[in-house]
């Protein structure tokens, strides 16, 4: 029954068959998978101060706590049968797509904040404060938010003028910008670093751009379909709705999965982050030997060994650790930790 028809609502789907059931259960543990991860890279930003001394991670910040509201409000949006847009009863007021928005703009801010690094190091230290940083954080969730009122403020019809031609003119130019900066970036770390003499240093920027072209590259996979759905849907002048709900729409839940998808990267691709994680939050007995704590040096690598027979259930626990960070089980050593590389 549509929301439409009755006063109730009702979940994503009628959990009359198998297949609607497995629908409602996918959301909820995508829900529920893009908080806890989000959570976790957030707690572990926080609680690292050598990671909140980088600009960067200031960002992560912004998208991980964008990416949990995300996460919150799909336990409504994509779980119930709600349809979000303007002449629905069961809208959001537009709050939820200023989430998803808030994380696009936090990569693309994280972008441009890699390339003033990485090609102007000097004045970048000088421009680029941490308060600076902070300011610029701000802007944009202010910016987000302004619109929000804005569009609850005026009629629908204007709402609707406004959003589809903004929607439309915003989404071209940050898409061209977002694809400009990924190719200049590449060409920086392919072969503009590799002119600088071996460092730290230079391992520390070419990782940290890899990591923001992935992301880049994952946002704008999932993005890029939504987006030439709401620029056909502009100039067309119809609902953006071809699915039921937001839960049933292929689209839409691609977006959402990105929120989950940012997080992981940002937990394969920086050591520093992830040994956080696996230490200091989500405490695997497995990496909790002073030298994963201490953290090992380059010609290291991340082993996880067999330990006793009456701790099966921490050996599965170590095995999922190093299914994260990419690296093989081995079973063949009599000592039980986990070590780590520090590359970013």
């Amino acid at each position: 029954m549509n929301i439409s028809e009755s006063s109730v609502l009702g979940t994503v789907l009628p959990l009359t068959s198998f297949e609607n059931v497995l629908v409602f259960l996918f959301n909820i543990i995508l829900a529920t998978a893009i908080i806890f991860i989000n959570v976790s890279v957030f707690i572990a930003i926080v609680m690292n101060r050598s990671l909140r001394n980088e600009n960067r991670f200031m960002y992560m910040l912004s998208t991980c706590l964008s990416d949990i509201c995300t996460g919150v409000s799909y336990y409504y949006a994509g779980v119930m049968d709600v349809r979000d847009d303007f002449d629905s009863p069961t809208r959001t007021l537009y709050i939820v797509p200023t989430f998803l928005g808030l994380s696009y703009m936090a990569i693309l801010a994280a972008q441009a904040d890699r390339y003033h690094a990485v090609s102007a190091p000097f004045k970048y230290s000088q421009r680029m404060t941490r308060n600076r940083t902070l300011l610029v954080i701000l802007a944009y969730w202010v910016y987000a938010f302004i619109l929000v009122a804005v569009y609850n403020l005026v009629t629908t019809g204007v709402a609707k003028a406004v959003t589809g031609l903004g929607t439309f003119v915003a989404n071209i130019f940050s898409v061209i910008i977002m694809i400009g900066l990924n190719l200049r970036l590449f060409v920086i770390a392919k072969f503009q670093l590799e002119r600088e003499p071996p460092s730290e240093e230079r391992d520390n920027k070419r990782a940290s751009i890899y990591l923001i072209i992935i992301v880049a590259v994952c946002f704008l996979i999932a993005w890029l379909p939504w987006f030439l759905l709401t620029t056909v849907c502009t100039f067309r002048g119809g609902s953006c709705y071809p699915f039921r709900n937001d839960g049933t729409d292929p689209l839409r839940i691609l977006a959402r999965v990105n929120a989950l998808i940012t997080p992981l990267l940002y937990i394969r691709g920086c050591t520093p982050l992830r040994s956080t994680i696996m230490i200091k939050v989500w405490r695997i007995p497995c990496c909790k030997s002073k030298r994963f704590m201490k953290g090992w040096s380059p010609e290291h690598t991340q082993t996880c060994t067999q330990i006793h027979t009456q701790f099966y259930s921490i050996q599965f626990t170590c095995a999922a650790c190093l299914w994260i960070v990419g690296e093989p089980v081995q079973t063949n050593r009599k000592a039980s930790h986990c070590d780590t590389q520090f590359v970013s």
